[in-house]
């Protein structure tokens, strides 16, 4: 216990001064954990649609619609969602997105013995559906990326944002395995219920833990709120009572930072899609790999998103610190997206499968690396508005994922896998560019 005396007049004892409470750091877990959630629950149709397709007599054409319903919903919600949270706080917002998308990720179960209504039919109230789960889920990365920027203080905020990320490789290790397993002992219903169930509960965790701001919350103290504010608790305090304003838009969309983070987003999600898309089918017919080989290696790169992400993160947050946060953001970022980019052009001209891999692999996970430091700036550039500029952010990367899985296919089929696999190493490029317009030392405000 540490005690003061040199201001003290004699004969008085200053009372200890407590040691900071470490509530913030249970909250990023929590949003890690969700996030996680989210990758979870978008996996679980892709592992079971095989079975779904042979139990309805689904088309190929068909099922792909019910696929792809998922993206359509969450490719145009994110700036909604984002707006919601600033206007009315992040905890609602998540709340409610977790508790949306859970009840329409166990209603996928349910769905075939609710569609007996014939003016509906079985594919199209899956698609609904799925429609309705991208919704909500749509909210998840915006909204909690916003609550890590209330949540963390200026020397931590790229590292725990970059923990919240993580939940999102852990997701992508486990669904295949959990899901697969689950299918297998009780049938491909369980794990839609499953996973809808323990949504409900992380949504109740949620909002009877979780506060809008760390001041809020009965369980902080004066030290971790001064540790977050990055100022002494007495100057903290003006953290209790932001204004909840109207977004600027017309500020916001005129901003450099914000036109630079869109399109390094996009040209980000590009190459990162393939690994989601096209992966598998690049191993098993391009590099003639089994399927349990490609089952392992398809994982691989989740792997390396929970080890390069949090230690990406961590660079980042010192980097700041040491050279200022415009140097510090574009440095880390520019390291990630040029050894992604070098590395995704490599790997698609190395013969040994073996070392290809590896090198195909590290380079998503410098790619999700680099997409962090895209994460944390968002709150760098608009702490009360970052709930707005990450759903901004955040549309035009799924407008890159969607554009990916389509030009991919083209100039494989034209030109090569190895021309479509250098023009994603040139979208990756491309991202590091962008940083030149954004500019995390200058907020919006």
């Amino acid at each position: 216990m540490q005690l003061t005396s040199s201001s003290l007049e004699p004969g008085l004892i200053q009372e200890p001064i407590a040691a900071p409470t470490w509530v913030r750091w249970r909250v990023v877990a929590l949003l890690a954990f969700l996030a996680g959630l989210t990758y979870f629950d978008r996996l679980n149709l892709g592992i079971v649609g095989k079975n779904i397709q042979e139990e309805f007599k689904f088309s190929t054409q068909t099922m792909g619609w019910i696929l792809g319903a998922f993206s359509l919903g969450y490719a145009w919600f994110h700036i909604p969602c984002g707006w919601l949270a600033d206007r009315w706080g992040p905890r609602r917002v998540l709340t409610g997105a977790v508790l949306w998308f859970s009840i329409f990720t166990a209603l996928t179960a349910i769905v075939p013995d609710l569609a007996k209504l014939k003016w509906l039919g079985l594919a199209w109230a899956m698609a609904i559906t799925r429609f309705l789960m991208g919704v909500g889920e749509s909210a998840a990365m915006p909204v909690g990326n916003k609550m890590v920027g209330h949540w963390l203080g200026p020397k931590e905020r790229a590292f725990g944002t970059s923990v919240f990320l993580a939940g999102v490789g852990a997701g992508g290790i486990l669904a295949p395995v959990l899901i697969t397993w689950m299918a297998r002992e009780w049938g491909w219903r369980m794990p839609f219920l499953a996973s809808g169930t323990v949504g409900l509960l992380s949504a109740y965790i949620c909002y009877s833990y979780v506060t809008d701001r760390p001041s809020e919350n009965p369980g902080v103290n004066a030290a971790e709120i001064a540790i977050i504010s990055g100022s002494t608790p007495s100057e903290s305090d003006s953290l209790r009572h932001l204004p909840k304003t109207k977004v600027p838009w017309r500020k916001l969309f005129s901003a450099p930072s914000i036109w630079g983070l869109m399109i390094s987003h996009f040209c980000l999600v590009y190459p990162v899609y393939i690994f989601f898309t096209w992966f598998f089918i690049y191993l098993v017919k391009v590099r003639g790999m089994t399927v349990s080989k490609a089952s392992f290696w398809g994982s691989a790169p989740f792997v390396a998103n929970i080890v390069l992400v949090p230690m990406w993160g961590w660079l980042s947050d010192r980097a700041a610190e040491k050279i200022g946060k415009c140097r510090g953001r574009r440095a880390t970022a520019w390291l990630g997206i040029a050894c992604s980019a070098l590395l995704l052009w490599s790997g698609s001209h190395t013969s040994s499968n073996p070392l290809a891999l590896l090198q195909l692999t590290i380079a998503a996970g410098f790619n999700f690396a680099a997409s962090a430091v895209l994460w944390t700036t968002c709150n760098d550039v608009s702490k009360q508005f970052s709930g707005s500029v990450s759903g901004i952010m955040t549309t035009f990367g799924s407008l890159g994922g969607w554009a990916s899985p389509v030009i991919t296919a083209a100039i494989a089929t034209k030109l090569g896998w190895g021309r479509a696999l250098d023009f994603a190493a040139l979208m990756t490029a491309i991202s590091g560019l962008a940083w030149f317009f954004v500019d995390a030392g200058e907020t919006i405000e």
